[in-house]
């Protein structure tokens, strides 16, 4: 993102700001003071209009400058909306001799088309510095239909800030991972598919707004069915498909085991890239002191290895286990002092908060025992619905429909809940376990100024004399 000022003859500011507005992608610095407010006569004339009309329209801006009076006689709501917004964005230029200026922010990719769309009218873009304590605004790369359906996955937690690592894929990839690992049945992993191939079709077509998102449905189905051949269930333990690894409902210790080892896992590679972000947000000291950086890391890594010494019964190997957590400690409480006020207090607010730190690192692992729960839960669902369907279909014609009838339901019922009841634990383990360690602040989402152009000469009503 590159700081920016677009500069122009005053004459010619108006004309360069309907190109800025066109090209859609610089992000104006608009003065938000109330004194600095414009009544503008645009702006006079929309609220008039506005009290007529209530429905809201969209912005558009004319070439050249238009008759407002023509615009509010003939309800042209769209071209006053966007003569109002340039005039405010007139009202916040500064001007020195014959010269105006504004400020803002654009994509570093997007200024050789900007220069370009201003070269033939006498306005000029000027690279500026970022100025200190003020950063800039995110922009996360959406190109691609599976990049589009895995961004809301991150923005729905909030927006990156602009120093750190975007994590839009690892997320997405993890994501339907544990979906997939709660929700295993091939069965029920190819009904996802089929959901996916239907958005992707845009059948039916009141589905069609979610079409962007047949990616991220078909990750999630392809997950599901590979965890349904490593479990055995196709629709419920039927024996279609063997066990490749282990059965849920025979195997609950292990499958649990498995699921907190993976939690610790991507626990790991959260504050791997929760070191990462510290530095670019403040520096190796940051990296070093934070809770969510090498500090945190250590106190994971030596609670790792004290565990692991505690099962094998290596005294040694918990020992240097229990090094390492004191390292982390010191670390840790090294920062959070330092953020504090000092004194007794800083040193009581210090001390809870390590106990939360290590607290939260034990809970936060042992939470990943859930992927197992429901996987457990959704094994166990489908098994009673397939005991309950072999126990009616061997009792005559009637008993074979009714059975039908319970394989169909049931398995619809434990397709719905269980779809929700994953989708919801997936997205909390990744915000709350994942998230809460990639990021400390929140960023600002990049808004540039976009209003279309009309480039038709505006169509005028004569007033009879």
């Amino acid at each position: 993102m590159q700081r920016i000022a677009i500069v122009a003859p005053c004459a010619a500011l108006r004309e360069t700001l309907v190109r800025v507005a066109d090209a859609g992608c610089v992000e104006i610095d608009w003065i938000d003071e109330a004194g600095h407010r414009t009544r503008g006569a645009a702006v006079q004339r929309l609220q008039r209009l506005q009290r007529r009309r209530t429905a809201p329209v969209d912005a558009v801006l004319c070439v050249g400058a238009p008759d407002l009076d023509a615009l509010e006689r003939d309800g042209r709501a769209d071209l006053l909306t966007g003569e109002a917004q340039l005039e405010e964005c007139l009202a916040g230029a500064v001007r020195r001799g014959a010269a105006a200026a504004l400020a803002g922010w654009c994509p570093a990719a997007e200024l050789a088309r900007l220069v370009g769309s201003l070269s033939d009218c006498g306005g000029v873009v000027v690279p500026l510095r970022k100025p200190r304590g003020v950063d800039p605004p995110t922009l996360l790369r959406n190109r691609g239909t599976m990049r589009r359906s895995l961004t809301p996955l991150v923005t729905t937690y909030g927006t990156v800030p602009y120093a750190d690592v975007d994590p839009t894929w690892p997320a997405g990839l993890v994501y339907v991972v544990m979906f997939g690992v709660m929700f295993g049945d091939v069965g029920h992993g190819a009904l996802l598919l089929c959901a996916a191939l239907l958005l992707y079709l845009r059948r039916p077509r009141r589905l069609a707004p979610l079409h962007t998102i047949w990616p991220f449905i078909a990750g999630a189905g392809v997950a599901s069915t590979v965890a349904g051949v490593a479990y055995g269930e196709f629709f419920g333990p039927t024996g279609v498909v063997p066990v490749l690894w282990l059965n849920p409902l025979e195997q609950p210790e292990r499958l649990l085991a498995y699921a907190v080892a993976f939690g610790g896992v991507l626990l790991a590679f959260a504050y791997g890239a929760g070191i990462v972000n510290r530095w670019r947000e403040g520096g190796p000291s940051n990296a070093l002191y934070a809770s969510s950086g090498l500090a945190g890391s250590a106190l994971l890594l030596g609670l790792a290895v004290v565990g692991g010494g505690v099962y094998l019964h290596h005294l040694w190997f918990a020992v240097a286990g229990a090094v390492v957590v004191a390292v982390g400690l010191v670390l840790a409480g090294t920062g959070i002092f330092a953020a504090s006020t000092g004194g007794f207090g800083g040193a009581v607010q210090t001390g809870i908060q390590l106990f939360d730190a290590v607290v939260r690192i034990g809970s936060n692992v042992v939470s990943f025992a859930r992927l197992a729960a429901f996987g457990l839960t959704h094994a166990a669902l489908g098994a009673i619905v397939w005991r309950g369907t072999e126990a009616l279909v061997h009792r005559g014609p009637g008993a074979l429909v009714a059975g039908l009838l319970v394989f169909a339901v049931g398995n619809l019922l434990a397709f719905a809940l269980e779809a929700l009841v994953a989708g919801v634990q997936a997205l909390r383990l990744e915000f709350y376990e994942l998230f809460s360690r990639l990021f400390e602040a929140q960023g600002r989402p990049f808004r540039p100024w976009h209003v279309p152009v009309q480039r038709t000469p505006v169509q005028r009503t004569e007033v009879a004399p």
